[in-house]
């Protein structure tokens, strides 16, 4: 395995668009598209970024901001920023190290890796590469004796969590790879398996996971407050707003839309993860203000992982960061804890939606 390298890269990204930009420039065409893309139209996924557009900021001022902190915790671990790496297949597609080097990144920077069932190296050999809690996401690829064998895989590679991906019942037509032939690794990989298992999962099964793991539990993938309500009646530990970035169901809310109505829902008797188009630091600030405990990065940390690798990683967090410390202190808040609805209100965007409109500087606004 690679000996970990810790690289400062502060002077060589001033920005999250300049990772992007070096992204560009290191990833193939279909890489990128897998990268970058969603499903068919991609209306879902411009949601995304339109409904954190929607909303706006209510400072306040002549409060003391001379000490931030911008830490949180998440299931009872310490987090820098309220953020998770979010689990994402394929991740070696973007650098020789993939998960590894999420997880790496993860530790260094000071938040938690949702290490994907579907990326590699291997689910052992990712857990063993920083010490530092990080959650297994698990999609189920095979009957309950495949399911029960990964569970225990999970237990003894020392995962702290366990997250399963629920909206995942049949693989979207994505048609940006499609229209270049590229096929991602993990599509490749469901070849060999049965998809009737994902189609079959009911939440009966979301039982059984649970009880035979014993680890705190994610439900990714909850769109709905009906959802979130039956998550809570069986014990769900996390609820997980999530489209899946828009790569699953096409013509789906924005994620921020749906946070409201499942903040109200869960009502405090669970934590909330929302991804989604979050590519800023005051994207993480409103989707706290609106009830989540921290957001999930898949993009971002795709872009700092085929930039520069771990330490591309750890630069677009620290660049993050900074984002969140400058609008806190502008807020008029010292701490995450100090967030709430007061803080936000509806309003209109000013700019189209698309994967990169979140910065304004990039060739055309966009990098194809």
């Amino acid at each position: 395995m690679t000996p970990n390298r810790r690289v400062n890269l502060s002077s060589q990204f001033l920005s999250n668009e300049e990772i992007v930009q070096r992204a560009r420039k290191n990833l193939p065409q279909g890489a990128w598209d897998y990268l970058v893309g969603a499903s068919e139209s991609e209306t879902t996924m411009r949601r995304n970024r339109l409904a954190f557009d929607r909303v706006a900021f209510r400072p306040r001022v002549l409060r003391d901001v001379s000490e931030i902190d911008t830490s949180t915790t998440f299931l009872g671990n310490d987090l820098r920023i309220p953020a998770l790496l979010a689990p994402i297949g394929s991740l070696q597609v973007f650098n020789p190290e993939g998960g590894v080097a999420s997880t790496r990144a993860a530790a260094d920077f000071g938040i938690m890796h949702v290490v994907s069932s579907v990326t590699q190296p291997t689910l052992e050999e990712i857990a063993a590469a920083a010490d530092r809690p990080k959650v297994f996401q698990l999609y189920i690829h095979g009957d309950w004796e495949w399911v029960k064998e990964m569970l225990d895989r999970v237990n003894d590679a020392g995962y702290s969590g366990l997250c399963i991906t629920v909206d995942t019942d049949h693989y979207s037509r994505r048609e940006r790879p499609m229209l270049t032939r590229w096929t991602p690794p993990t599509q490749r990989g469901r070849q060999s398996s049965d998809p009737s298992h994902a189609a079959a999962v009911t939440w009966d099964t979301v039982d059984k996971i649970k009880s035979h793991a014993g680890l705190p539990f994610m439900l990714k993938g909850i769109a709905t407050a009906e959802d979130a309500r039956i998550a809570l009646e069986h014990e769900v530990d996390v609820v997980w707003v999530s489209n899946h970035g828009g790569r699953q169901l096409d013509h789906g809310q924005g994620t921020m839309e749906m946070l409201p109505e499942i903040a109200e829902a869960v009502d405090g008797k669970a934590e909330i993860v929302l991804d989604g188009g979050v590519q800023r630091g005051a994207d993480i600030l409103k989707a706290v203000a609106l009830g989540a405990r921290a957001v999930a990065l898949g993009k971002l940390q795709g872009w700092g992982l085929a930039a520069a690798g771990q330490a591309g990683i750890v630069r677009m967090l620290e660049i993050l960061e900074d984002e969140i410390t400058v609008a806190m202190a502008l807020l008029g808040v010292t701490s995450i804890g100090q967030l709430d609805p007061s803080y936000v209100c509806e309003a209109e965007a000013v700019v189209a939606p698309h994967e990169m409109s979140a910065w304004t500087n990039l060739p055309g606004n966009r990098i194809l």
